[in-house]
């Protein structure tokens, strides 16, 4: 994310609270993969592979004891039954914590699986039209984002949002009576539904959530502060009216500069005058500091260092 020094634009009356995360909108981040129980443990040799729910976006670890190459499809066991993932490649396990949540792939997918996701991905989209058109006949406060057949189960998915929680019983009713078959809603968050359905940030590139990790950290205002981001919740929030996701990938880095460089109104004894700095830039890793007579300098980030609890400047 690209710092910012403009604060005209901070509308001091803006509430932006309503931009962090709330507890309940991480439903997909609990528990993404089902542990297979009573098999022995994995063989240090055996493949490791991360791999991808297309219809949710979430990911998860898994072996077999083949080779399998990259994108190719497997039928494993998940979390909402047996299903097909795609294989995003293999992965080596760094430490025993990472190994319970490793489940078994079943086998590769055959010709007919295929086959029949293909067709599964043409049924959804009606499926998709039915359920909208129940939740407004029963007058739901809630928003359908998508629906899944699953391809080992005799069930049906639907994915939805809503600000609070809602009683779908008569509707889980009425889908029943449609298709004959087992129905499962779960209510996600506002940015899982944008992990799900993907599109394009302010920065011009794809969702951070659905393209680099799907993996929803915390994010709070007090990254965007740290940053030297304006508080405007035009420019600090996604698509998905909650803080953008890159503010807490980036926080750690901004964290660690800050660390090593003076920050703003820190005052510095430099070829006999008394500097202050008025603008740190840590992408650009340059701090500029203004004399008492007018006179502004820039100089990079290296230049300084903290002695006995002081900032100084180094000499040349």
């Amino acid at each position: 994310m690209a710092q910012s020094g403009d604060y005209d634009d901070i509308n001091e009356g803006e509430d932006i609270s309503g931009l962090e995360d709330r507890p309940s909108e991480t439903d997909l981040e609990k528990t993404d993969v089902i542990v297979v129980a009573g098999e022995e443990a994995l063989s240090p040799d055996t493949p490791v592979y991360r791999l991808r729910l297309s219809y949710s976006n979430e990911t998860f670890l898994a072996a077999f004891k083949d080779v399998l190459g990259k994108g190719s499809w497997v039928l494993v066991p998940t979390r909402y039954g047996r299903d097909l993932a795609q294989i995003i490649g293999p992965v080596q396990l760094k430490n025993s914590a990472a190994l319970s949540e490793v489940t078994r792939i079943e086998r590769p997918a055959s010709k007919e699986d295929l086959e029949k996701s293909a067709y599964n991905r043409k049924q959804e989209k009606e499926a998709f039209r039915i359920c909208k058109e129940k939740i407004g006949n029963h007058r739901l406060e809630m928003k359908l984002v998508s629906a899944h057949y699953l391809l080992e189960e005799s069930k049906i998915l639907f994915f939805f949002t809503a600000e609070n929680r809602v009683d779908f019983r008569e509707l889980v009713k009425d889908l029943v009576g449609v298709f004959k078959t087992r129905i499962e809603l779960r209510q996600i968050g506002v940015r899982d539904e944008s992990r799900v359905v993907g599109g394009l940030g302010v920065c011009g590139r794809a969702y951070c959530c659905h393209a680099v990790s799907d993996k929803l950290k915390p994010v709070s205002i007090k990254m965007a502060k740290d940053q030297n981001l304006s508080l405007n919740s035009v420019k600090i929030s996604g698509p998905c009216g909650r803080l953008l996701c890159c503010l807490a990938y980036e926080h750690n880095f901004y964290n660690e500069q800050l660390r090593i460089i003076p920050q703003e109104g820190c005052k510095i004894s430099y070829d006999e005058s008394l500097w202050k700095v008025i603008e740190v830039n840590v992408v650009a890793g340059t701090v500029k500091l203004s004399a008492e007579e007018g006179r502004q300098i820039t100089l990079p980030s290296t230049r300084f260092e903290k002695i006995d609890g002081r900032w100084q400047i180094k000499r040349h």
